[in-house]
């Protein structure tokens, strides 16, 4: 019995020491953090200490916002379009884009950038920008985008639609204070390669199957009264270019002999009736006699000698037989020319030029031989 309660005492002796350890070990534990200095706590941002926490938006203002929204989407007015609506490869076409806003509305010009245009197979040239202040709150953007392809397919090349968002302008209102209204569509658009004719012409059907119809009788009355029209028209018409022909031809018809005679002795009597004692006088008499030599050339040897040279004359007399009478006329002329454009002291005399006529004379009497 003895033994027995001595172990028990040495074993509780034991558990005594270890639990007097442990706690010992648990209070300088505790200690050791409490030493410790704490974290401090981060800085808030000045904006934000500066600034009161913004509100959350009730139900009832969110609604209010967004019918306003709705209300200003009908002062946003977009049109898109093309001003080619079929392009070959390399063509250049532009994709332009109209806003219209009123009402004081205005647009965020960003959504409108040529990183936002969404496209098929389509290259952007580059982008051009206008804005036009019309007054009364109105404002007008022109956005044309300059594009092109350098590819077939696919046939039809797809222009994205856009979203535009808007909003209303404020007095003093800096651009990060701008909050959107709303938004709008900006329509998408195709263009096509090569040509609006479908590419499979077997499947096109450019006509119904239904039968034609009958015209009225009226139409077909018109139509015969049309042809009668135009058969009515033609026959002047026809009527006149025969006159026409007529008169060409007489004009053509070459001169009557006996009318010829008469002319050139009516010249004759009027370039003798002349003054030869003046030098203005004989230059007249020489103009008057060539000229008439040339017309009895023409009308009677059968040869134009009208603005042709002396030496164009007698070749042209030697072609037509006359060779006999060439050498004298074309010598006549030479000399009528001489006294007509030579000096004033190579002008010859009143008896020469009254010689000249009489031998002008003798020449057309030999074109009557």
């Amino acid at each position: 019995m003895t033994s027995y309660y001595s172990g028990g005492a040495a074993r509780g002796r034991l558990v005594a020491l270890v639990s007097a350890v442990a706690i010992t070990a648990g209070i300088g534990w505790s200690a050791a953090a409490a030493a410790q200095p704490k974290p401090a706590a981060p800085p808030k941002p000045a904006a934000a200490a500066s600034q009161p926490a913004s509100k959350p938006i009730s139900p009832s203002e969110r609604q209010k916002r967004a019918t306003e929204g709705a209300t200003l989407r009908d002062y946003v007015v977009v049109k898109s379009s093309v001003d080619r609506s079929a392009i070959w490869i390399g063509d250049r076409f532009a994709f332009i884009v109209d806003v219209d806003c009123s009402h004081g509305t205005d647009i965020l010009t960003d959504d409108l950038s040529r990183d936002r245009l969404k496209m098929d197979d389509l290259d952007i040239l580059g982008v051009e920008e206008s804005r036009e202040d019309k007054g009364d709150g109105r404002i007008v953007y022109r956005f044309t985008y300059r594009l092109t392809t350098y590819s077939f397919e696919p046939a039809s090349k797809r222009i994205g639609e856009l979203r535009l968002r808007y909003y209303v302008r404020r007095p003093g209102q800096r651009p990060e204070e701008i909050e959107p209204a709303g938004e709008v569509t900006v329509p998408g658009l195709n263009v096509y390669v090569r040509s609006l004719l479908p590419d499979d012409a077997n499947e096109t059907r450019y006509r119904n199957q239904r039968s034609a119809v009958p015209r009225a009788t009226v139409f077909a009355l018109m139509g015969r009264l049309g042809i009668g029209v135009v058969i009515v028209s033609v026959v002047p018409a026809v009527l006149w270019l025969v006159a026409l022909q007529r008169k060409w031809s007489h004009r053509r018809r070459r001169m009557s002999v006996r009318q010829l005679r008469h002319d050139e002795r009516a010249s004759l009597d009027d370039v003798r009736a002349l003054d030869v004692e003046s030098e203005a006088g004989r230059k007249d008499v020489y103009d008057r006699l060539c000229a008439l030599l040339r017309t009895h050339v023409t009308g009677a040897w059968g040869v134009n000698a009208e603005g042709l040279t002396s030496a164009e004359i007698a070749l042209a007399l030697s072609a037509a037989g006359k060779t006999d009478v060439s050498a004298e006329a074309t010598a006549f002329l030479d000399s009528c020319e001489n006294a007509r454009y030579g000096k004033p002291d190579g002008l010859p005399s009143s008896s020469v030029c009254r010689a000249a006529i009489d031998r002008t004379e003798q020449l057309i009497g030999l074109g009557r031989s």
